[in-house]
């Protein structure tokens, strides 16, 4: 693997010197970026992929989704259909792509919306969502067409944006002084012990003020459910078998505590195929399922519903969450 960045890495130089001309563009003004007269909130990240995303953008929703018309605009990754479109009740997860699905299916009193183009989204979010006040952009930090009121970007504790080089010889999208675009930076999924001695020393790299700089981690429940049914973890005596389509599983596989050989792993956004369904099955062997939030939004129509189960997460802070809480009231 290092002989392989180490070949790639002239091509990451190429990469970053045309991303690094991009953004000098919009930061000179010389390309526009379109702001608008409401309050809008990026998640993003530098690197690509399990930095997160998800269970940020739902932080947000139950902070604010009471007191604000909130909205969600998504790109909608690896859906099926085109241009805009706004979630409805007969909505399908290959309509608007499953991150986005998540959302529509949890939280009933906002309104998500996928389109690649975020400023066409926004637009016609306004025009015909009148009440929206307060816009989520999900994976948008290096969308500069658009201008947020405030950027959160996210970096993952075991895969921190400042060890690593843009692609392809690693896994950032821009350079690492993408950075000072950040109104806060979340390093996410940290140890919930994480010791302040550390958090100082992750502070003293990344080129934001300290107090911009917080740590959160994954809860996971201590149940898994198919909405009908929960199980506590302690009751399945390691007596199932693990499935998962995310970025960067490792976490889930942990903390379930799973067997060697008793899960299966495919890519990020994974579409599962009638053969993967085949194979799901004869492996598990009648045995229950377990899977992460995100694939039970896909896999919930092609298992049986008896038989599969999702462990629910959520995301917390290390500590200063009410500090956070504020940076987010201050910016609308």
């Amino acid at each position: 693997m290092k002989n392989l960045r180490k070949i790639l890495f002239p091509f990451s130089l190429i990469y970053a010197a045309v991303i690094s001309l991009r953004n000098l563009l919009y930061d000179k003004g010389i390309k526009n970026s379109t702001a608008f007269n409401l309050p809008i909130i990026a998640v993003g990240n530098l690197s690509v992929g399990g930095t997160g995303k998800t269970p940020m953008v739902e932080y947000l929703i139950r902070l604010l989704s009471d007191k604000h018309n909130l909205a969600v605009l998504s790109r909608g990754y690896k859906r099926k259909s085109k241009g805009f479109y706004l979630a409805n009740a007969t909505t399908t997860i290959e309509e608007i792509g499953d991150e986005p699905f998540q959302y529509h299916s949890k939280f009933k009193n906002i309104n998500v919306a996928v389109n690649a183009d975020r400023v066409e989204g926004v637009n016609t979010i306004l025009a015909t969502l009148t009440k929206t006040d307060v816009v989520l952009l999900d994976d948008a930090f290096q969308h500069r067409k658009i201008k947020a009121g405030f950027y959160i970007m996210l970096t993952a504790y075991n895969d921190l944006f400042y060890n690593d080089v843009v692609l392809p010889a690693g896994n950032l999208r821009e350079c690492k002084s993408g950075v000072k675009r950040a109104n806060v930076v979340v390093v996410t999924k940290c140890p919930k012990d994480l010791s302040e001695a550390e958090m100082l020393q992750i502070k003293s790299e990344i080129e934001i003020d300290n107090d911009k700089i917080f740590f959160s981690k994954i809860s996971y429940h201590l149940s898994v459910t198919n909405n009908s049914e929960e199980i506590k973890i302690v009751d399945l005596k390691n007596n199932f078998f693990a499935v998962a389509g995310i970025a960067k599983p490792e976490y889930f596989y942990e903390y379930l505590n799973c067997n060697k050989n008793d899960f299966l792993t495919f890519p990020d956004h994974h579409f599962f195929s009638d053969q993967d369904i085949t194979n799901i099955i004869h492996k598990a062997n009648g045995r229950k399922i377990i899977t992460t939030e995100k694939d039970y939004m896909r896999l919930q129509n092609l298992l049986p519903k008896d038989q599969l189960y999702y462990l629910p997460i959520e995301m917390d802070f290390v500590k200063d969450s009410k500090a956070f809480d504020l940076e987010i009231y201050n910016s609308l």
